[in-house]
């Protein structure tokens, strides 16, 4: 018998539909049930090495609430943007050439076999199928081409549930206007509007909600209370730029926050840290106080840096790095703190390096995805805690990076070339993403206690069963 499936839409992105989505999961993996997340299509620069190849950090995250193995088929369709007008695409886990060449319309016809097929197979095999949608299902100059929100919701026969941000204003309008461009068998499958974000006095809220059920025949079945400090990466961009932690009050790391900037979910840990403040910096004046810098992943190396150089960000990383400040590139990041990109296959680009390490990086076509174990040789400087090390990550990455023979030797602190280390001590360069969330490594760095995933989504589900009406949940899979 074929999974019970309950949709997650919203009236516009980033309203709350992926860690909602995650509480769900947690919600009724607790009571015994066999679940499954699913979203057909996520446009992401955050992506996790799975079980052949990779999918979107969000469904990643969503696996692990449902306590489930996180596979390709739960997220068949990624898109890393690479630029305003392109991006790599990732089918199955594998990037895709001609469909990352195909127009953006032309591309639902060929792989939405592929999406209901993923889809059919997880419903077989579990009890609920928590799917996500995207954007908004009332995009409707992309309807026609649908392969992620209601067509998704009709071949699952799913009840959905549709999540607006209040605190952006305007969300009994969102919630209506959406409603309303879907057609009426759509509208059906709606089962109750979800208000998120919500701060206030709640006694503000009537008669909205009567109004709008009035309207719609829909009930509003939870009024959600802003959470910032939920624990759960945000899935795409930096959507919370406030920096975490208090000003003047133990260490600073700035993040430098480029166009392209990927995988910069590894970095929630940090923000749990005690003493630590964690900026995301797009100018030199946002990594003048900083006791480290950190040039994260990049899907676009080249552009980024480019970027950077725009900015004036360059000399400040330069300066910082020439006082004996702390500098950390990850992947994209380490790739940046070389001599030079070299790039025969049109991946990249090629460009001029911040000569921050002796190191030359060229794009391959193959890429490397892969979840990676390994052991820090002895480090010197404000990376000496993390000497002999074991450590585990994941690796997402065309580039291959080398000495300069030309050059003064860097010192290459874990086997494969996976980290460097400049002759001074503070400047670390590695291909491994995830480190932060290595529980050995805040503790060699911060003395800090990992918080673990599970009691963060333990809290996800602690929050929604709080505050949605009662029996709204399990009404959604309850058998027609």
């Amino acid at each position: 018998m074929a999974a019970r499936s309950v949709m997650v839409l919203g009236t516009t992105s980033g309203a709350g539909k992926s860690w909602l989505a995650t509480a769900l999961c947690r919600w009724y993996a607790r009571r015994g049930l066999k679940v499954a997340p699913f979203k057909a299509q996520n446009m992401s620069n955050n992506a996790r090495v799975v079980d052949g190849g990779e999918i979107g950090s969000a469904q990643y995250f969503q696996a692990l609430a449902a306590r489930a193995v996180p596979h390709v088929r739960m997220n068949p369709l990624l898109l890393k943007p690479e630029r305003d007008t392109h991006s790599q695409v990732v089918l199955l886990g594998q990037v895709d050439e001609p469909l990352s060449a195909m127009p953006w319309r032309g591309r639902s016809v060929a792989v939405w076999p592929l999406i209901a097929q993923a889809l059919d197979q997880l419903r077989a095999e579990n009890d609920v199928v928590v799917i996500e949608g995207a954007g908004s299902p009332a995009e409707i100059n992309l309807k026609a081409s649908d392969i992620v929100n209601m067509r998704v919701a009709r071949h699952a026969d799913a009840r959905c549930l549709l999540v607006t941000d209040i605190d952006r204003g305007g969300a009994f309008a969102h919630l209506y206007g959406t409603w309303a461009l879907l057609e009426p068998a759509e509208r059906e499958r709606i089962r109750g509007f979800v208000l998120n974000r919500f701060r206030g006095d709640a006694a503000l809220l009537p008669p909205a909600p009567a109004m709008l059920r009035n309207l719609t025949g829909i009930p509003t079945v939870a009024t959600l209370p802003m959470w910032r400090e939920h624990g759960l990466p945000e899935e795409d961009g930096v959507f919370d730029e406030r920096p975490s932690g208090a000003l003047g009050a133990g260490m600073t790391i700035a993040v430098v926050a480029y166009p392209r900037i990927s995988n910069l979910d590894e970095f929630q840990p940090l923000r749990n840290v005690a003493g630590v403040r964690l900026v995301w910096a797009r100018s030199p004046g946002e990594t003048a106080n900083a006791d480290w810098i950190i040039l994260p992943g990049s899907k676009h190396t080249s552009s980024d840096l480019s970027w950077l150089r725009a900015q004036g960000l360059d000399r400040a990383i330069a300066a910082h790095a020439g006082k004996g400040g702390a500098v950390l590139g990850i992947c994209g990041g380490l790739q940046m703190l070389g001599e030079a990109l070299i790039d025969t296959h049109g991946i990249d680009g090629n460009a001029a390096g911040l000569g921050l390490l002796p190191l030359v990086t060229s794009f391959e076509p193959i890429k490397t995805v892969r979840s990676t174990r390994s052991r820090m040789a002895t480090l010197t400087g404000p990376w000496a805690p993390l000497s002999g090390l074991a450590v585990q990550g994941y690796e997402i990455h065309h580039g291959q990076t080398r000495r300069n023979p030309d050059m003064v030797a860097a010192r290459a602190v874990m086997p494969a070339g996976l980290a460097w280390q400049n002759a001074g001590g503070n400047v670390l360069g590695v291909y491994l993403h995830g480190l932060f969330e290595d529980a050995a490594v805040l503790h060699a760095l911060f003395g800090a206690r990992a918080h673990s995933l599970d009691s963060t989504f333990d809290g996800l589900a602690d929050f929604i069963d709080r505050y949605f009406e009662p029996s709204v949940l399990m009404d959604l899979i309850a058998t027609p």
